[in-house]
């Protein structure tokens, strides 16, 4: 009797036609694969990270060290503490710590599977453009998140502040929710900063024109603030104003890069 040998035909990536022409179930096909593909490292580098959770922990613990020290000098009367509640959550938390250090460190190949994913819907000469495409997404990404790491102290000392100095008030921060706030505004700042590289693809893939970029900016800068205030967990209008201004800076950038090809290529602005 044969033995079955144990098979990943069906996860396996179909060839599309050099035009890049693909069915939509060879669409599905093809987003199944990276998906799969970018859990799969993802994992991987979670269970890495999780050898280093003692240090990671600490580094993700300085903006609220770094918060008290500002509220030691503007507000010495308040006296926060950290507090750890339920059996599973020293668990939850080495879990979150782990899989968001894994997502960042695998950050340039989840990326480069967006990129393979949208390049069969470019020309052949168009997918040079994937290094370049790596090359600005990872820095982008990772500046996001170390921007959004640095500006925690200060939103963590303003919400802070508000506890009222007359009546005797002993803050419990809960570690596990702090954490999770810290992970949400580095990944929130993260994706946000991916924005120009967005526009940028939308515009090789004869999407959007420079032109109507530039007609639309006004509502485009409305809505980056709107989701710089419902994005960032912490709420406050420091973080707020922290994504919300380089956004729009960066989506300047993109609208230039979009003009400047559009002049290159003509017959691709719409």
């Amino acid at each position: 009797m044969a033995r079955r040998r144990l098979s990943f035909a069906w996860l396996r990536p179909p060839k599309g036609d050099p035009g890049g022409v693909m069915s939509l179930r060879d669409h599905l096909r093809e987003l199944r694969y990276r998906v799969v593909l970018s859990v799969v490292v993802l994992i991987v580098a979670a269970i890495v990270a999780a050898i280093w959770y003692d240090e990671l922990y600490s580094i993700l613990l300085r903006p609220y060290l770094k918060a008290v020290e500002m509220l030691a000098q503007s507000h010495p009367s308040l006296e926060p503490q950290t507090v750890i509640s339920g059996v599973t959550a020293p668990f939850m938390l080495s879990l979150k710590v782990s899989v968001m250090a894994g997502t960042i460190a695998s950050s340039p190949f989840w990326l480069y599977q967006v990129w393979a994913f949208i390049a069969p819907a470019l020309f052949a000469k168009e997918k040079r453009y994937a290094i370049i495409f790596i090359a600005v997404s990872v820095p982008l990404f990772l500046a996001g998140v170390v921007l959004g790491y640095y500006i925690l102290p200060k939103g963590i000392s303003v919400l802070l502040a508000f506890t009222p100095s007359t009546v005797p008030i002993v803050n419990l921060l809960d570690v596990q929710q702090f954490l999770t706030l810290v992970l949400g505004l580095m990944a929130v700042f993260g994706v946000g900063f991916l924005l120009p590289v967005i526009i940028v693809t939308l515009n090789f893939l004869g999407v959007v024109s420079g032109r109507r970029l530039g007609k639309i900016r006004t509502y485009v800068i409305f809505c980056i603030f709107v989701f710089g205030a419902v994005a960032t967990p912490s709420t406050d209008p420091f973080s707020m104003l922290a994504l919300s201004l380089p956004m729009v800076l960066l989506y300047v950038i993109a609208e230039v890069i979009a003009r400047l090809h559009d002049r290159r290529h003509p017959k691709d602005e719409g």
